[in-house]
């Protein structure tokens, strides 16, 4: 009975809280909190974290950790604003366009040998075919971004790029953590500081940040005016429906993801290996899953969606920084703990995460229009996290089982 009721209440806690909190906002700030303006308020602020918090809700169901996600999303706000703005080769260039190259190689690669085995191609002869071109294809795509380094780059390449460098770094987490067998902690933490490192050398002058200007203020550099394309607003503003400001841009990045990873984990192969790598890793080998793989994707995906918040980040607040993400890393693990998926791997929902994003953003959002310091707001977001986990882990339930047969 308490094992059946223990379980209901780790998959219903996250939802029971979210509707006490929202409940306890009205009730601290009534007309205030539920007033549209605030209500879009924090769903534009939760969207850009939340990108981050999908991503990690994969890594953890895998039994895994990424610290590096705040970094991540650091490094691609300088290069985002770097791209849109500069018109020359430079740090941020000579990273991200080589990298999607790159990738167009492997794709094209892929699909060759794939289109030329159907044919009945040797495995040789298709092979060395589209290898050759597959490096065709990515030359021809170097070529067209040089094009765009000289006239600037548009908010569709960047939104190409950037998160194709997080997928990168993400796959080279998975890469060490599943053929060099190392723990993840380790391997992720390293990678959270060359990150930040990565991000303060691109940057230059010590890490300097890179604001964006449109066309309205204009930017000067070398005697030219460079600015980033009014399109680029746009992943900051608002959907307008009949005249009126109804749903952030970001938003719909945030569901848009939900949405996918939901149908990942619910209906690929995919993501019933990610589960079944979480339960048990030797299990999972054994019968026959692609382990290393899959793990290499799962931090590839955590990887591309930080990398997409970055380019969201710079957008919101037109900047890049080399400190952006700074403790986002704990935010995503907050939200996913939060969200009722188990630190163990294994057990949980990208759609409990979805529900920890809103709690940790209510939270702070009534918190803030009580005026509560950021201090205590940090003592009881730990509060929360050290008592969600406590929950979803069984603790406080065998805690309570045990004085129930003390008193009975």
């Amino acid at each position: 009975m308490f094992s059946k009721s223990g379980s209901m209440l780790r998959r219903l806690g996250p939802f029971v809280g979210l509707i006490g909190i929202f409940i306890g906002g009205i009730l601290l700030n009534g007309g205030t909190f539920l007033s549209l303006y605030n209500q879009l308020n924090v769903l534009g602020r939760v969207s850009i974290i939340a990108l981050p918090s999908v991503g990690m809700t994969l890594v953890i169901l895998s039994a895994g950790i990424d610290l590096s996600v705040g970094s991540m999303v650091s490094l691609s706000s300088v290069v985002c604003a770097m791209l849109l703005m500069e018109r020359d080769w430079t740090k941020a260039t000579s990273l991200a366009v080589p990298l999607f190259s790159l990738l167009i190689v492997f794709v094209g690669i892929h699909l060759c040998n794939r289109w030329m085995r159907r044919f009945g191609s040797s495995q040789r002869v298709s092979k060395v075919i589209s290898i050759l071109i597959g490096i065709g294809f990515g030359c021809a795509v170097f070529f067209l971004m040089h094009r765009q380094v000289v006239s600037g780059f548009s908010t569709l390449s960047v939104l190409l790029l950037v998160p194709v460098m997080g997928l990168f770094l993400g796959a080279f987490n998975g890469l060490i953590i599943a053929k060099g067998k190392i723990q993840p902690f380790i391997v992720t933490l390293g990678m959270m500081s060359g990150a930040i490192g990565l991000a303060k050398f691109i940057a230059g002058k010590g890490g300097q940040i890179h604001p964006i200007y449109y066309e309205a203020i204009g930017y000067s550099a070398e005697g030219t005016i460079h600015v980033a394309p009014k399109s680029f607003d746009v992943l900051s503003s608002k959907v307008s429906i009949f005249g009126a400001d109804i749903f952030p841009v970001t938003g719909l990045f945030f569901l848009i993801s939900v949405l996918v990873v939901h149908f990942i984990l619910t209906r690929l192969r995919f993501g019933r290996y990610i589960y079944a790598i979480g339960g048990n890793e030797e299990t999972a080998r054994l019968s026959g899953i692609k382990v290393a793989r899959v793990k290499i994707l799962v931090y590839a995906i955590s990887g591309g969606l930080s990398a997409l918040a970055g380019v969201l980040y710079c957008s919101s607040y037109t900047q890049g920084k080399p400190d952006a993400g700074a403790t986002w890393e704990l935010d995503a693990i907050a939200a996913v703990v939060i969200g009722g998926t188990s630190l163990m791997g294994g057990k949980g929902s990208v759609i409990g995460t979805m529900v920890g994003v809103l709690i940790l953003g209510y939270l702070s959002n009534i918190l803030n229009l009580q005026e509560v310091s950021s201090e205590v707001q940090d003592i009881l977001k730990g509060v929360i996290i050290i008592g969600a986990v406590l929950l979803q882990e069984g603790t406080l339930m065998g805690w309570f089982r045990r004085r129930r047969k003390k008193e009975g």
